[in-house]
């Protein structure tokens, strides 16, 4: 911090912030400023590092735009400074998750949870309508045949799994059918964009005083792809009543009143910048290939249960929630 020209002094009201499951976030003041430090956790895997380095970069990028989102003070890529963790220092954010808990306000108020939905779309076009190669993020990812592999991509994936103890394979109805339906019906053309890549609800925090996305977090999935995938991924994991997917979404899922999913996507569009050379009549082919997607990601975790290498319970209730989200691809392919 000394050697950014950062605020010198002794550190102040340090507190570990709770509520991810894998990286380390410690929030502290020094010298009359407030920050969070994020790193990897004590035992770093094999591309943390690397995660951390292009999450501290695409957060740079974002300085400048009205993306809601935590800004880089300082980046640390050096893995000697703190026993081989890259680090980053950030902006904090001054908001809550509404897939761990909700204020008086927004818990009373069913108005105030239908604009918490339509901010949700709206944040997600602002990061939509940035130009990724003016924030300098051009070799950022590889767009170059992105949506061309993405089911091949996944169904490999999926395939892996096969090498784990005890995993039976997987049991998931309409599998072949999604996946044949998506090769069939994929988009043409779409223009590159930054991707998120995890955006939904438990990956937003909202303002105290109101529905305003405070920020979006949990970059680690970032790249160059298509963002409409990010659309269709909060399509994918919207709450309904008596679904699955409400469980993703906690007290604020439980909590009703939400725009539905047409609604998501016309305020989506609301914002021109996001919306020019891409083609919004699409959506559902994007909303299913989310839900095929994080359906297999989540099915991991049920195979390693199998395996012993995740408590079976967890593995039980993800494949329930995999098995919902094909249903809800299914649906989609339907309407």
């Amino acid at each position: 911090m000394d050697g950014q020209g950062l605020p010198g002094g002794a550190f102040e009201d340090v507190e570990p912030l709770t509520g991810g499951t894998q990286n380390t976030l410690v929030r502290f003041r020094r010298g009359g400023r407030d920050y969070v430090l994020r790193r990897g956790p004590a035992h770093l895997r094999a591309k943390t590092n690397d995660v951390l380095r292009r999450e501290a970069r695409v957060l740079a990028a974002l300085d400048g735009t009205d993306v809601p989102a935590p800004r880089v003070i300082a980046a640390c890529p050096d893995e000697s400074v703190m026993n081989g963790a890259v680090f980053y220092l950030m902006t904090p954010v001054e908001g809550f998750n509404a897939s761990v808990a909700l204020p008086d306000l927004h818990a009373g108020d069913a108005s105030v949870r239908h604009a918490m939905g339509l901010n949700a779309a709206r944040a997600l076009s602002a990061l939509g309508a940035v130009d990724h190669e003016a924030a300098g993020l051009a070799d950022f990812g590889k767009p170059d045949g992105f949506l061309e592999r993405q089911v091949s991509r996944w169904l490999s994936e999926l395939d892996s799994y096969g090498a784990l103890d005890g995993y039976p394979g997987p049991e998931i109805p309409g599998l072949d059918d999604v996946a044949r339906w998506l090769e069939e019906r994929r988009p043409t053309t779409w223009r590159p964009g930054v991707l998120h890549g995890d955006y939904h609800l438990a990956n937003l925090m909202y303002s105290f005083g109101g529905p305003d996305v405070a920020a979006i977090v949990d970059w680690e999935m970032c790249t160059i792809g298509d963002p409409l995938l990010d659309l269709g991924w909060l399509l994918a994991t919207w709450p309904q009543h008596g679904d699955e997917s409400a469980q993703l979404a906690g007290p604020l899922g439980a909590a009703g009143g939400l725009p539905t999913t047409g609604e998501l996507v016309t305020a989506y569009a609301e914002r021109a910048d996001a919306v020019a050379g891409r083609d919004l009549s699409s959506i559902t082919w994007y909303a299913v290939l989310a839900c095929f997607k994080l359906g297999i990601v989540l099915e991991g975790t049920h195979a390693r249960a199998f395996a012993g290498k995740a408590p079976k319970e967890t593995g039980d209730l993800l494949h329930a929630i995999t098995l919902g989200l094909f249903r809800r691809a299914q649906a989609f392919i339907a309407s």
